[in-house]
């Protein structure tokens, strides 16, 4: 859950290459967000959430949703006073939804559509 900050988009490949060792033969990252020091990238196999801990950050916590593991989703639009919009994911036997919170700048429709095309497989 995102306490604080925004998501803004970064570079799939620049994921690609920073997550490279948790990634499977062949699966490759379609999208991702930077959420202070957290990360959340889109492949075509899972949802990672990427949960730096402490101080430093040194601790981090990898979080792989498989798609098939989501009940539902969804978003909300930002608006005139409420600049962020947020995404939420309910995974099945949580009974609260996982939420990250994104700038104006990032189009929560394009976040949206990404999870359509890999959960409604």
């Amino acid at each position: 859950m995102a306490l604080f900050g925004n998501a803004h988009a970064i570079d799939p490949a620049q994921a690609q290459q920073d997550y490279a060792r948790l990634l499977g033969q062949g699966e490759q990252v379609h999208a991702a967000y930077l959420l202070i020091r957290d990360t959340i990238f889109f492949t075509d196999r899972r949802l990672v959430l990427v949960d730096k801990q402490g101080i430093t950050g040194k601790k981090v916590e990898y979080h792989s949703i498989p798609y098939r593991s989501i009940t539902h989703f969804a978003v909300e639009t930002a608006g005139t006073f409420d600049l962020d919009a947020e995404l939420k994911i309910w995974i099945s036997g949580q009974p609260l939804p996982v939420t990250k919170t994104f700038t104006k700048g990032v189009d929560i429709y394009e976040v949206q559509a990404i999870l359509t095309q890999f959960v409604a497989r």
